[in-house]
């Protein structure tokens, strides 16, 4: 019988209204019982922190004292299954926490090869960068020589999205809340405008970043993001929604009103939104295409990485503020 193992948990212990607080969180320890005939417990060594993780938090499907769902990197250290021997690194949805037990459910088993930081498995080479790749490819349907805007372009998915553009061959405007991520967009990222949307009018701005129009807004903040960027839509342009950022502190994630609307009847503009997994037939091309940029150095990845599972509610408050720089995610190493 293999031993018990004492694990730590991140809990929601009371609802937040707006900005979500420390206190309302909690590192909570329990013991994992062994695993029976099936199971196996993962040492979890990165855990990510994203967006998504707010809505839930707030509109009850993050029950209170229990783990908070996340995406995590793992180590399988005991195991009665044997599909997951003892060593194999895994990739799972089993939450914030330290040690996880699992019988295969919503499990991967993940194999990273030796010249690929671990951690970009939950980034670049992730659903992160596979985002991004489905995006602009399966959605917004990208070709060179196009113009594309590009909002909170030095977040985890719209600093991979802004960099896929520019090898492309598009040219590529990205919008980002504070001087630091513009200069990274301008001299890391290569993109050819950015804007400080938090700088003056984001409307002006962007009309005199694309005074020829925008064939493709790939939209990660709505909003008034949103309102600005269909005035400026080409003739049959594309908006692929990928998330409302901007409203997920918002009572009911209401987004702020958008009045551009009746441009997608003048224009004839297509608006979609997408979830990573509804494109999961382009992951094999996605992954050789990724790992030649990362390779090459065409692509950049950045990472804010918190240590320590304390950390987390922190990491995900800071990144809900702009705080991040690329990917957010935690170390458990």
């Amino acid at each position: 019988m293999a031993p018990i193992v004492q694990a730590r948990e991140v809990h929601l212990v009371e609802r937040p209204d707006g900005l979500p607080r420390p206190e309302q969180f909690a590192v909570v320890a329990r013991a994992l019982p062994a695993p029976r005939h099936g199971e196996f417990v993962i040492r979890n060594r990165f855990l990510s922190i994203d967006p998504a993780l707010r809505p839930p938090l707030s509109n009850g499907m993050t029950p209170l004292q229990a783990p908070i769902a996340s995406l995590a990197i793992g180590e399988v250290v005991v195991s009665e299954n044997r599909h997951f021997p003892i060593g194999a690194m895994v990739v799972h949805r089993l939450g914030l926490r330290d040690f996880a037990l699992s019988d295969g459910e919503q499990v991967d088993r993940l194999e990273p090869r030796p010249d690929e930081p671990l951690h970009w498995h939950l980034g670049p080479l992730g659903f992160t960068g596979f985002t991004a790749y489905a995006g602009l490819f399966d959605v917004a349907r990208i070709k060179p020589g196009e113009i594309v805007f590009v909002s909170a372009a030095a977040g985890a998915v719209g600093s991979i999205a802004a960099q896929i553009a520019k090898r492309v061959g598009c040219r590529v405007i990205g919008s980002a809340g504070s001087p630091e991520k513009c200069a990274w967009l301008s001299d890391v990222a290569g993109l050819d405008a950015v804007i400080n949307y938090r700088a003056g009018s984001l409307r002006k701005s962007l009309k005199a970043a694309a005074p020829d129009g925008i064939d493709v807004y790939f939209d990660n903040v709505g909003g008034e993001h949103l309102d600005a960027a269909l005035p400026r839509m080409r003739m049959h342009g594309r908006v692929a929604v990928c998330g409302m950022i901007s409203a997920y502190n918002n009572k009911g994630a209401l987004s702020e009103g958008v009045t551009t609307l009746a441009t997608m009847m003048y224009n004839r503009i297509t608006m979609r939104a997408f979830i990573w997994q509804d494109h999961l037939a382009l992951w094999p091309q996605f992954l050789a295409a990724m790992r030649g940029w990362l390779a090459s150095g065409a692509i950049r990845a950045e990472e804010t990485i918190h240590d320590g599972l304390e950390a987390a509610p922190e990491a995900l408050i800071g990144l809900l503020t702009g705080k991040n720089l690329g990917k957010t995610l935690v170390r458990l190493d």
